[in-house]
């Protein structure tokens, strides 16, 4: 579940120490609310939604930046496929490609995107979590692949 946590803060605030942060202050806050548990329908989805509204609130105190998720220590080349160091290099870059047009993405199409292809959460619980209806985190998953899908694309034909 920490894990958990901390890969949605870190999907909102772009910065892993802001992501450590946030991810204390949700378990300390969810551990200050232990007598409650037992009226908590769905303890993880209050652990998410804790952690979304604190990264929100963090990235609001700090103003919006557009800093990108540093993506040097999470980019290690996938050894499974080839070992072609060229082609480890190419797929090292379009990796880095998708982490920054996600990164760009509106946050609430950046936290369906992470709760639904990261964390495999359902739409029901996507939407429990971010307070939209199923319908809303269907359109912001929509939303959110066309664009990945169009910026890729566009990237890749005039190498930018």
């Amino acid at each position: 579940m920490k894990n958990e946590l901390y890969r949605l803060a870190l999907r909102i605030t772009l910065n892993p120490a802001d992501a450590e942060d946030v991810v204390q202050e949700t378990m300390m806050k969810v551990w200050n609310r232990r007598e409650q548990w037992d009226q908590i329908e769905s303890i993880e989805a209050f652990c998410l939604t804790v952690c979304r509204n604190f990264s929100l609130d963090k990235m609001r105190k700090m103003g919006l930046n557009d800093q990108s998720l540093d993506t040097d220590e999470h980019d290690a080349p996938d050894r499974s496929h080839t070992a072609d160091p060229e082609e480890q290099a190419i797929q090292q870059d379009r990796v880095r490609l998708v982490r920054d047009i996600i990164d760009r993405l509106p946050e609430k199409q950046r936290s369906v995107m992470q709760l639904r292809d990261f964390e495999g959460k359902s739409y029901k619980e996507i939407a429990a979590i971010l307070g939209i209806s199923e319908e809303q985190v269907k359109v912001n998953i929509f939303r959110a692949r066309q664009t990945i899908k169009k910026k890729y694309i566009e990237a890749e034909k005039y190498g930018l």
